[in-house]
């Protein structure tokens, strides 16, 4: 009996000297027992380390010493011209933004139904591809000032029999998923329906792009676009010459967005805001034929 206790005791002595060799030994990025929380992950914000909080996003990208863009195929705001070069009124002003933060851009191509998810996921920075600024979006990110005028527009082939968008009633028409577009044909949570085109087959592509195609395969009877895109890419010398814009359904403007709660929205607000006062804003837009926001 006596022998079972002394052996006990020197176990739990034997258990004790590891548990504080073992607290000693923990590397945990301060003195050896301190409190101090491990540096967090690599291009993560140290105020995600499940702290709750959340450091400066501009921070974040210089850090990376990039800021990764999301966008589209969208003429003439980011898209590859004739002779292989990335350009676009967007990408552009991007690099312009870029280059005065600090930073690189890094381009990459999105699904555009799925931007929010990406944006708030950090696969991009953010969202700079002709984004139409609405309650809903500004509400769950951090949009800019508007900064250029766009509107939804009706393509059909020309000649085709068009009064409003009643003559759409029982036909197809096509919209890019999750766009402005497609709001104007299903409406959203706060927004009815254009009467007209609510009583159309809609049929949603991925990108605007593809909507063209479809009308002028005659696989869909009209598309609902942004008027940026249908006026470079519809009319005489264009690959959609037999294309027309027929109608003008909602005037709109153009902001980029970041995630909610960044800092790098206010940032860019300023560059847009110089960029304004000594022109260079409106020489790029006339570059592209489009007109500014007020």
């Amino acid at each position: 009996m006596m022998k079972s206790k002394k052996l006990r005791a020197l176990l739990l002595a034997l258990v004790m000297v590891l548990s504080l060799a073992a607290c000693g030994g923990k590397d945990s990025g301060g003195t050896a027992g301190s409190d101090s929380p491990a540096a967090p992950p690599e291009n993560q914000p140290a105020g995600d380390a499940g702290s709750g909080q959340t450091d400066s996003d501009l921070a974040y990208v210089q850090g990376n010493g990039k800021m990764v863009i999301g966008y589209t195929v969208y003429e003439p705001m980011n898209y590859t011209d004739a002779d292989g070069n990335f350009t676009g009124f967007d990408t552009e002003l991007a690099r312009a933004v870029c280059e005065k933060l600090g930073v690189d851009p890094e381009f990459q191509e999105i699904i555009w139904e799925t931007k929010e998810v990406e944006l708030a996921g950090k696969s991009i920075d953010c969202i700079w591809n002709g984004l139409t600024l609405d309650a809903e979006r500004e509400a769950n990110m951090n949009c800019t000032v508007p900064y250029v005028k766009n509107a939804q527009v009706v393509v059909v082939k020309s000649g085709t029999d068009y009064t409003d968008t009643s003559s759409l009633a029982g036909k197809t028409v096509v919209a890019e998923v999750g766009s402005a577009g497609e709001a104007q044909i299903i409406g959203t949570e706060d927004s009815e329906p254009d009467a007209g085109l609510a009583q159309a087959d809609y049929v949603g592509k991925s990108v605007q792009t593809d909507c063209l195609m479809e009308v002028k395969a005659g696989t869909a009877d009209a598309a609902v676009l942004d008027l940026t895109l249908a006026n470079a890419m519809t009319g005489e010398g264009t690959d959609y010459a037999d294309l027309e814009i027929v109608d003008e359904l909602a005037v709109e403007n153009y902001g980029v967005a970041f995630r909610k709660g960044s800092d790098i929205r206010d940032a860019v607000n300023d560059i847009f805001a110089e960029m304004v006062a000594d022109g260079s804003l409106k020489a790029l837009a006339d570059q592209y034929n489009l007109e500014l926001a007020e």
